[in-house]
């Protein structure tokens, strides 16, 4: 079976185990159907995917001239604490910063390969998680906008890290950690202004990804480096494909790239 396309990070869906389905042009290809057979990755160019164009992706999946125009690559992205659409402040698009940042938003404890704090939109709750290869993970507070989502963020990770090593989420190595206790020791450190939002009931939620196998010493697959790949697919965990090989492959962060792929 041969497929072609501008990849971009895989759809998820929640079960025993998590379902992974990649998203093409003309195909839908579930994932972990083809587990345990022989992938074939051959790159074909870049497809930017904000302008379209087959130029270099600079990050995120768009050229250097999109990544510092859209609006979907704003500064607030990454750094919630400095959204202003509450305050009517334009970035790049008020009205495109309105609709994400103007809604709900969680703060959440993830256990992938240690305790981390991080910030996402309620609707993406449980796909951020799934997406960083967590096996556990707990909310903190509800903000009803991203800028006070990201001023708990800043405070808490004085005291926790915010950042997942993916070489020890990739090879397995779990610590066992009680995110309730975590959350009860962090909760002093919220600012006054977002304690009215402490989620007081919550519940954790566990995760489960189809790995057959964990890689023991991982290679990291870069297209630019090596245009051709061929390995028999062992497991996906966060946007990550596992080869027989120890091979990893970062779907996410090769977005904008235009493959071949080719399924034994």
């Amino acid at each position: 079976m041969q497929y072609q396309g501008v990849l971009k990070k895989m759809e998820t869906e929640m079960g025993h185990p998590i379902q992974y389905y990649l998203a093409l042009p003309a195909d839908f290809i579930h994932m972990n159907a083809v587990m345990d057979r022989p992938l074939h990755l051959q790159m074909l160019g870049y497809q930017c995917l904000n302008c379209g164009l087959d130029r270099p992706i600079y990050r995120q999946g768009f050229c250097r001239s999109c990544f510092f125009d859209t609006p979907r690559a704003g500064e607030w992205i990454m750094h919630p604490e400095r959204s202003r659409a509450h305050l009517g402040e334009e970035d790049r698009d008020l009205d495109f910063e309105k609709r994400m940042q103007l809604q709900p938003h969680i703060v959440y404890l993830a256990n992938s390969s240690n305790v981390k704090v991080g910030v996402t939109r309620k609707a993406q709750v449980p796909t951020r998680w799934i997406d960083q290869g967590a096996h556990e993970a707990i909310e903190i507070v509800e903000t009803p906008n991203r800028y006070l989502a990201g001023v708990a963020e800043v405070a808490l990770k004085e005291h926790v890290s915010d950042k997942t090593n993916w070489r020890r989420m990739l090879t397995n190595q779990l610590e066992d950690v009680d995110l309730f206790a975590w959350r009860a020791r962090l909760k002093p450190y919220l600012p006054e202004e977002v304690l009215p939002y402490f989620i007081e009931d919550t519940q954790e939620t566990h995760l489960e990804f189809p790995v057959l196998r964990y890689p023991e010493k991982i290679k990291s697959l870069n297209l630019d480096k090596s245009p051709q790949y061929s390995g028999v697919l062992k497991g996906i965990k966060g946007q990550y494909l596992i080869f027989e090989d120890n091979t990893v492959f970062n779907i996410r962060g090769s977005e904008g790239y235009v493959v071949g792929i080719t399924i034994g």
